[in-house]
């Protein structure tokens, strides 16, 4: 009997003993915590804004599963904030968010717009999933490729998230962008058959030009030479070298805005309606541009002469 009450009294010692060592423990890391040697008082400042200053739009080139798979693989490196997929028939229609909007998602690569480079840092990116054009056409002219239509529901819901992204981040209207805009030479996404004009009009998303003025700029000549075209495109965003010759990359970058602004020909050569559509939207976005523009076209009244 004495053995096991010598043997209790050692355990219950030796609980103690942990006891006694945990409250240590506590008191010390406590301690550690108050001996910090500064105390943050929150004081915000007016001076900042979000970090999210564009809106990209891509497409997947994939199927959803595959699209799903691409843009959370660790191996694939890829990602965006928002992947649109195809098909559904649900209301409402069902968006993944893959990317947190504060996150930094990895979609856009070697970007560039307005002068701001590698834009992961600073945008959103959204990832409809479109097949692009037939894999049978890579080896044709961009022009002379078929394209996948993008489906009316699924593109209601891009816009109604774009709409609500761009109200909540307060995003400009130049600043709604394809992935082509801000990488012409190596992307063509989200593609001809996107609706920029439709995005525009029914959502209030999106840049697009005053008919009227394109119609007065078609009644003027367009300059052949590249030099006032490289400064218009760069003017309004366009990340493009200031050469004065027709370059591969002016062509490209041309190509990218005929994608966005002109796709009913997107063949990256300079005419009269591509001329027409870039100043009548330097004039409504850009209204401090006075570069290499030819004399402004005036609307014609009813009382006014031809």
């Amino acid at each position: 009997m004495r053995r096991h009450l010598r043997s209790l009294s050692v355990q219950l010692l030796a609980i103690s003993g942990r006891c006694r060592l945990a409250a240590l423990s506590l008191i010390l890391l406590l301690a550690a915590c108050q001996q910090q040697p500064y105390h943050l008082e929150s004081h915000p400042s007016p001076n900042q804004d979000s970090r999210i200053d564009f809106l990209i739009l891509h497409y997947t080139d994939e199927d959803n599963a595959g699209s799903l798979l691409a843009l959370t693989s660790p191996e694939r490196q890829v990602s965006a904030h928002y992947l649109v997929p195809a098909g559904s028939h649900q209301q409402p229609y069902p968006i993944l968010q893959l990317v947190p909007d504060e996150q930094r998602a990895w979609h856009a690569g070697v970007s560039r717009w307005r002068g701001t480079p590698s834009l992961n840092a600073t945008s959103l990116g959204i990832e409809i999933v479109n097949g692009g054009y037939a894999e049978k056409d890579a080896a044709l002219p961009l022009d002379q490729r078929h394209w996948q239509p993008f489906e009316a529901a699924q593109l209601a819901a891009v816009g109604a998230l774009a709409r609500d992204l761009v109200t909540r981040y307060h995003l400009r209207p130049t600043h709604v962008l394809g992935h082509s805009d801000v990488a012409p030479e190596r992307k063509v996404d989200p593609g001809p058959l996107f609706p920029w004009q439709r995005l525009h009009d029914e959502f209030g998303v999106g840049a697009w030009p005053d008919e009227a003025r394109v119609q007065a700029w078609l009644a003027a000549p367009f300059p052949r030479s590249a030099g006032p075209w490289q400064q218009a495109l760069a003017r309004y965003g366009y990340g493009v070298e200031q050469t004065g010759e027709w370059d591969n990359m002016t062509h490209q970058v041309l190509r990218a805005f005929q994608l966005h602004f002109r796709p009913a020909r997107y063949d990256g050569e300079p005419d009269q309606e591509s001329w027409a559509r870039l100043n009548a939207l330097l004039e409504r976005y850009v209204p401090s541009w006075h570069g290499p523009l030819l004399d402004t076209p005036r609307e014609e009244t009813p009382n006014e002469a031809p």
